[in-house]
């Protein structure tokens, strides 16, 4: 069967958007893969005949539902929640829970719709899904987030499993949400199961290496990137925006690879700290202080505030996005060209707009995705529920070596890809093409279902 590659790639997308309308994050997230699979289709014309694109654009199950709790005045909220278990051809559904007020539909489905395919390239046995509500943790007592979490898995435990849906943490959901959503759990349904969730605690079944996995995995990807161009983050000047988990580690792994963070940020505003950020007083403000930026500033000497403007006019080689979605556009990503950066790897989720992605490509920047970059946090989630199944727990060290391996094993598999299908150096397609066939392998495996 000949297939008209470029017209079939567009009338899947035209597909994507009639079907799911005004879920623009969604739309992104579907165009950036369907770019790199046009020369998958050119040499694999039976994904075009069995529609295997079109099955993985749609979701397997979106469950949406009502949230009513009581805060601390006596006042009823209701909030609404969402899982969306896109694909499970690898494995169960694996994939967080996000509490902001930003989350609706579309942004969990761009959100899972990326799961899969870093789920896939991780190479362990788990499928892609995500859920959160649009309920704001921020400012609610201990009190109140408990209420919130009970009423949420109070619908949602119906639906999870070891073997069926795993969800973890993300943006809104840390380790205080994780311990009532499993206590919840478990009070319902009377069993400890360990496996159905993961972020947890270290003293009741968490993993060493959990809350540090996806700031040190990025350092690990990006690390790989410049060895295959023979460099190194040894003297390297490296601005990574956020001051969340992904940020601090990685801001930490950095430093022990020989970098030097000189940037982070937060919605306030960045600090700027030209000697390197001194972790022990960013941790003390964001992790245990749970402030403003702006108090890392006011604290160490010779470090400044910025309130407005963007973090990307700070010079750098080495830029690590690590905050939220379309965070970087493409005037940032000029900024950072003309001020010498050499290489951009995705900590967060998409932060980089279409347009920024072009300009860096353009530029023959290296430029690492998320699905591939970011694939430490739910490799280490992984690694939890093999320490869950069999009842183990595994050293700091043991665990970090994994990561670090699977992490060097991902841009090994992108890299090549990326050769293989006539893109030296696109890390983009690599993870795409990468990702995609290992799910695709697996969906006409098990037939038409």
């Amino acid at each position: 069967m000949h297939v008209d590659v470029p017209a079939k790639v567009e009338e899947i997308y035209a597909e994507v958007l009639r079907r799911n309308p005004g879920e623009a994050e969604f739309h992104q997230a579907v165009h950036e893969v369907l770019e790199s699979l046009a020369v998958v289709l050119g040499r694999h014309s039976e994904y075009a005949e069995m529609k295997t694109i079109e099955r993985i654009c749609e979701p397997e199950r979106q469950i949406i539902f009502r949230v009513p709790w009581q805060d601390d005045s006596g006042e009823v909220q209701i909030n609404r929640g969402f899982r969306v278990e896109f694909n499970s051809a690898l494995g169960p559904y694996k994939g967080g829970l996000r509490f902001h007020p930003s989350v609706n539909l579309g942004i969990v489905k761009f959100l899972g719709f990326e799961q899969i395919f870093k789920n896939a390239l991780t190479g362990m046995p788990i499928g892609g899904g995500k859920g959160g509500s649009d309920f704001d943790p921020k400012g609610r007592s201990d009190a109140e987030v408990m209420r919130f979490c009970q009423s949420f898995m109070t619908e949602l435990y119906r639906h999870l499993g070891e073997y069926t849906d795993v969800p973890a943490g993300d943006i809104g959901v840390g380790a205080r949400e994780i311990g009532y959503l499993f206590g919840q759990y478990k009070r319902i349904t009377n069993r400890y199961e360990s496996g159905v969730i993961t972020g947890k605690g270290l003293g009741w079944g968490g993993a060493l290496v959990r809350t540090e996995a996806t700031g040190y995995g990025a350092a690990f990807f990006a690390d790989a990137m410049m060895r295959a161009r023979g460099e190194s983050f040894d003297g390297r000047r490296v601005v990574i925006s956020g001051s969340g988990n992904v940020a601090v580690y990685g801001i930490e792994k950095v430093h022990q690879l020989g970098g030097t963070v000189v940037a982070c940020s937060d919605s306030s505003g960045y600090v700027v700290d030209e000697k390197g950020i001194d972790l022990e007083v960013l941790k003390q403000v964001k992790e245990v202080e749970r402030a403003r930026i702006s108090v890392y500033a006011e604290r160490v000497d010779g470090a400044s505030f910025v309130a407005d403007g963007s973090i990307w006019d700070v010079p750098c080689e080495v830029a690590i996005p690590s905050a939220t979605q379309n965070e970087l556009d493409g005037a940032a990503a000029r900024t950072l060209v003309g001020n010498g950066c050499r290489y951009v790897v995705e900590g967060a989720n998409m932060p980089a707009t279409p347009e920024a992605v072009d300009v860096f490509r353009a530029a023959g920047i290296g430029f690492a995705p998320g699905k591939a970059a970011n694939a430490g946090g739910v490799a280490t989630s992984a690694l939890e529920m093999q320490q869950n199944a069999s009842r183990d727990r595994w050293t700091f060290d043991h665990s970090e070596a994994k990561l670090e391996e699977i992490m060097r094993g991902i841009h090994a598999r992108c890299h090549e890809t990326a050769e293989e299908y006539g893109s030296p150096g696109d890390l983009v397609l690599g993870a795409n093409v990468a990702g995609f066939l290992q799910v695709a392998e697996a969906v006409h495996a098990h037939g038409l279902i």
